[in-house]
């Protein structure tokens, strides 16, 4: 067959391609341990994703939950922190850790073929970290000096004080550092808690990418002996600010101002929440939106607006940020109000409608490309305690939503008294 050149190629909005989720292979290792994985990708690298049910939301003291994570390969029984960090780097592989509110993690990214070399250091850190004083003692003067100095900048400040309005401080999704945080912490909380929730925890696996044909009997080699015992959440409740409109100076001298407007907003297993990600993106979530369009590029107040919702699993909320300069911040705040009302009081037109469900699907075509953009959204939807529904449900939604469910939806949620109204220069 010749190609015709003369003709160009046929153009397929993105919103008609058909999109499908590869299914993850399941199996239990000997301890009960659930290993999800996708087995896929040109090039034979893997990572491996270590997830423990021991974020923040499961320590009694502050910091204890996001320390323990970070010391965790600091130096064990056998070997210094030099010496893991060399370790991992002569076989060309990344090891990092993370803590967040409910879950916190390791996970390690290597060439295939080296993934028996590098599996029984992982089990020595979540087996033998001891956490060493000194090491501790470096992390704690370093933390404190960037928390100075990140408290210097509005947008650090603003985004502290804004989760506290919408979850209170004592809550994991609202409570935040300080120097005194950070000086309480001693050795003995830190193992207590390592002990309790790494060694003698709740965990689960996700696995990516060319995967060895002996992936299950390795892992239960290094693994399937460990504990697994059931760990009780800990849950805090709410406390929602009686003040609705803050404005603070950090900075006499600053001449911008951080903007944070935001509400209360249901997790994931609310009917609204597909329908609201459509409304958002066409409200403020691409560079194309209401508020990029009025803000930025009409009024020239600002680099850049965003909206968005909270990745939390209990609860979520509904965020709009920004910087601007300080002598416009009240007028930013006004023409995001003046875009809630529009999307309240008029229909979207459809040609505006079809440039956000291309842009959406578009969105998700990319975050399918390769096995660990697979398996990260695989694991959201398994730690979100859903299944594949919700991403097919997510896809029909950006096809089918109307105009119309979008005002209803407006009409709903976009109502300014609803929002906590935060700005600080």
């Amino acid at each position: 067959m010749i190609l015709d050149r003369k003709a160009p190629p046929v153009i397929v909005d993105a919103v008609n391609l058909h999109l499908k989720l590869k299914p993850y292979q399941k199996f239990i290792l000997k301890n009960g341990v659930e290993v999800y994985t996708i087995d896929a990708g040109a090039e034979a690298v893997m990572a491996i994703e270590w997830i423990f049910f021991a974020g923040n939301s499961q320590e009694d003291q502050n910091l204890v939950a996001a320390t323990a994570n970070f010391l965790l390969r600091n130096g064990t029984q056998s070997k210094t922190a030099f010496e893991i960090n060399e370790h991992f780097e002569y076989y060309g592989s990344y090891l990092n850790r993370s803590c967040f509110n409910e879950t916190a993690s390791i996970s390690l990214y290597c060439l295939t073929k080296h993934i028996g070399e590098l599996l029984p250091v992982v089990r020595e850190l979540i087996t033998d970290s001891v956490m060493p004083q000194e090491e501790l003692t470096i992390y704690q003067q370093n933390m404190k000096q960037k928390l100075k100095v990140s408290l210097k900048k509005s947008d650090f400040v603003a985004g502290r004080l804004i989760d506290v309005s919408l979850y209170g401080e004592k809550h994991p999704y609202g409570k935040f550092s300080s120097a005194e945080d950070f000086d309480a912490l001693n050795r003995e909380m830190l193992l207590d808690f390592y002990k309790k929730y790494y060694q003698q925890g709740k965990w689960i696996m996700f696995v990516a990418g060319k995967l060895p044909a002996d992936l299950e009997p390795l892992l239960n080699q290094h693994f399937g002996d460990l504990p697994n015992h059931p760990v009780a959440v800990k849950e805090t409740a709410i406390q929602l600010a009686t003040e609705k409109k803050t404005r603070i100076t950090n900075d006499p001298d600053g001449v911008q101002g951080s903007i944070r407007i935001a509400r209360p907003f249901p997790n994931r297993h609310h009917p609204d929440f597909l329908k609201v990600q459509v409304l958002n993106v066409l409200f403020g979530g691409f560079f194309g939106s209401r508020l990029m369009s009025n803000i930025r590029e009409d009024k020239g107040y600002t680099y850049g607006i965003h909206s968005f919702l909270h990745n939390h699993i209990q609860r979520s909320a509904w965020m709009i940020s920004t910087e601007a300069g300080k002598d416009v911040c009240e007028a930013t705040i006004a023409e995001v109000y003046k875009e809630m009302k529009d999307l309240r009081e008029e229909l979207v037109e459809e040609d505006e409608l079809s440039l956000v469900r291309n842009y959406m699907m578009g969105g998700i075509l990319g975050e399918l490309d390769g096995p660990f953009q697979i398996i990260a959204r695989w694991k959201n939807i398994i730690l979100n305690g859903l299944d594949e529904n919700y991403f097919y449900n997510s896809i029909n939604t950006i096809r089918t939503i109307s105009a119309k469910e979008l005002q209803e939806l407006a009409q709903k949620y976009l109502q300014p008294e609803e929002f906590y109204e935060l700005v600080v220069v």
